[in-house]
């Protein structure tokens, strides 16, 4: 492919993803090509936060199962006894600066979000109460970084020839993840959990997860992978939608992770 030719390549792979999807032009459609758009983020540990919302954050280590994220469990930790599950008011603390980028409309719409991809995806498996009590695990959730995609910036770059060149290459060279560019949004959280009765931390989580405009997942297929980088292409023109991708990957794990520890299906 000649020189003259490579700025066109995000357009091409946008077209190739609806082919492989199937047609967009439906809700229906353009959900598959979306996909769940839980693998164009990524997590950052370089921006991991240090708010004091947790206890020991000494003790945390990258985990096996959470694609970067950082935990510590009590190691005497019996979760068969919790089949139920408390998601207390969600906690934001922001870093200095942050408060005048951030609408509070926004930031409610945000934690509601949060908030009900956690329901959503705990709640096959466990019942989600409103009060503490035994048999219950408290989580507790603070969002510590949220910064919005400058969407100027990313329509200005994908309008520069040969711009998609040096974006695609940006993260690595600037210490962001592959894929991610100095202007997409970036979301941190840290999650504990305590005993319904005693108060107990059971156990403590965090993470900071980057936008990827330029991502694909390489192990899911050509559709995968074309799902994930049209989805990473197009969220990069919303100013949120990478902070909702993040919830989302965060719900998924969290569900996942208490099943894992649970003996339970996932559901």
């Amino acid at each position: 492919m000649s020189r003259d030719n490579l700025h066109w390549l995000p357009g091409i792979a946008l077209v190739g993803a609806v082919f492989v999807a199937g047609c967009a032009s439906t809700d229906s459609g353009m959900s598959a090509l979306m996909g769940s758009g839980t693998d164009v983020t990524a997590s950052d540990p370089a921006r991991f936060t240090d708010s004091g919302f947790l206890s020991d954050y000494a003790r945390l280590k990258p985990t096996p199962w959470g694609n970067g994220i950082e935990c510590w469990r009590d190691p005497n930790l019996d979760a068969k006894q919790y089949d139920k599950i408390m998601i207390a008011r969600m906690v934001v603390m922001l870093k200095p600066g942050q408060q005048k980028g951030v609408d509070p409309t926004d930031l409610k719409t945000l934690t509601d979000y949060f908030h009900n991809a956690l329901v959503k995806a705990l709640k096959p498996q466990m019942s989600v109460v409103e009060k503490p009590g035994r048999g219950v695990v408290v989580m507790r959730v603070a969002l510590t970084n949220l910064v919005p995609t400058g969407v100027a910036e990313s329509v200005a770059g994908t309008l520069v020839p040969y711009a998609f060149i040096a974006e695609a290459g940006s993260g690595v060279a600037t210490g962001r993840p592959a894929g991610s560019t100095p202007y997409l949004g970036e979301t941190g959280m840290e999650m504990q959990f305590r005993d319904g009765v005693s108060g107990a931390v059971l156990g403590e989580c965090r993470d900071t997860e980057i936008g990827r405009k330029y991502a694909a997942d390489l192990d899911a297929g050509a559709a995968g992978a074309a799902q994930t980088w049209a989805s990473g292409y197009l969220n990069s023109f919303q100013s949120w939608a990478y902070a909702k991708n993040a919830f989302d990957k965060w719900a998924t794990l969290t569900a996942r992770r208490i099943a894992q520890l649970r003996g339970v299906k996932p559901g």
